[in-house]
């Protein structure tokens, strides 16, 4: 199924930021269609009529109905969700749990995300453990050949992005989770940037945990994400923190946490952007992933095609699969001063900086770069505009 002339037209009606802006920059925040917002809005109109408890008790089935939403976006089951506040803080659920010692082994690739670096030699200064980055192949993506060479039995996490902020590139990610399901290594896999523009199946994937945000691809309220987490690895887990919802309080010396994955949950939420998120999950889903999917190739595709008719411009996407991330800089200026000047022309974008991404940048020696994220409401005449204004 493909999204027809007629599908792009209704999508841009349904999102009253297409009259308003060019948007290229979904990598960052897309812009919600108007039924998202009416969510929230609503929610929060309501809630200041009966009261913040009173509402959220009356919106129990809607809140839960996001669970099973989520689930059927990444074919998994409702009770190996949980709903988080961002996708830092669901993959800092699940890695922060994880028990490293002196020698254990941490395995990523070169494009991985900067809170995510972070956190790896926040625990190797910690703990002693190792942090180890794979190299890539040829064609930029992570070499699943050198993963698999790389096992061995200290090697306690595979943990990789599978888009990277900082590019097209898409990870060899069922690769990499069928590596690490042969070896029994806990897989990790960073789904911020590709959630809501690919099409996810946790099973394919085989990864043990999935963090995801809603503002992105998914179109959701800022403030939102949510957490896969397999069944095998969460009963090998006790979250970093706990609180009354993630755990029961049983006795005054003993608690029994969540079987769920609900453990890697808080009590105090923002309901009116769940609510939000679940709105923009199942607006995606009527759209279909697979459509969607193909859409966003097609439109980044032709992007990069675009660019590289222009003098001066250069593409510094990789990988053998690309995604809907186009990132470029343009010879003799500085990427905040083309930001800058495309945005006075009404056209959004971002700037991928080396901070984002040092292993990366550093191999490749990059320059801050223009980022332009296409989605499935862009067109080409958009595109045709981005690059006369360039």
């Amino acid at each position: 199924m493909s999204l027809l002339e007629a599908d792009v037209r209704r999508a841009r009606a349904e999102t009253p930021g297409c009259a308003e802006v060019v948007h290229f920059n979904n990598a960052g925040s897309a812009l919600p269609p108007a039924q998202v917002t009416d969510t929230v809005v609503g929610y929060l109109r309501h809630e200041a009529l009966v009261g913040g408890y009173e509402a959220a008790a009356e919106a129990a089935d809607r809140l839960a109905a996001v669970y099973a939403s989520a689930a059927r976006l990444i074919n998994a089951e409702p009770d190996d969700i949980a709903i988080t506040d961002n996708a830092t803080r669901s993959w800092q659920a699940v890695f922060y749990a994880l028990p490293f010692a002196a020698g254990d082994r941490i395995l990523t690739s070169r494009a991985e995300y900067a809170s995510n670096a972070i956190a790896f030699l926040q625990i190797a200064r910690r703990t002693g453990a190792v942090v180890e980055v794979i190299g890539d192949d040829e064609s930029g993506q992570l070499d699943v050949d050198e993963l698999r060479c790389r096992i061995d039995e200290r090697v306690k996490l595979i943990a990789v992005s599978h888009v990277p902020t900082q590019g097209g590139l898409v990870n060899p990610a069922e690769e990499i989770g069928a590596v690490a399901e042969a070896a029994g290594v806990p897989f990790l896999l960073d789904a911020c940037q590709s959630v809501g523009q690919l099409d996810l199946d946790v099973r394919r994937l085989r990864c043990d945990a999935l963090s995801a945000t809603g503002r992105k691809y998914l179109r959701g309220p800022r403030g939102t994400g949510f957490l896969y987490v397999h069944p095998r690895l969460r009963a090998r887990l006790e979250p970093a923190m706990l609180d009354l919802h993630s755990a029961s309080w049983e006795s005054p010396t003993e608690y029994v946490v969540d079987p769920t994955a609900k453990r890697f949950e808080v009590w105090e939420r923002d309901v009116a952007a769940v609510l939000g998120l679940g709105t923009a999950i199942d607006y995606a889903l009527d759209w279909g992933l697979p459509a969607i999917e193909e859409r966003v190739g097609s439109l980044a595709a032709t992007l990069r095609e675009r660019l590289g008719e222009v003098r001066g411009v250069r593409v510094h996407d990789v990988g053998a699969r690309k995604c809907g991330i186009v990132t470029f800089s343009v010879d003799g200026t500085p990427a905040p001063e083309v930001k800058q000047r495309l945005a006075a022309a009404g056209i959004n974008t971002s700037i991928s900086e080396r901070t984002s991404a040092q292993f990366d940048f550093t191999a490749r020696d990059l320059p801050p770069m223009i980022r332009a994220s296409v989605h499935y409401y862009n067109t080409e005449d958009e595109i045709d505009l981005l690059v006369r204004k360039l």
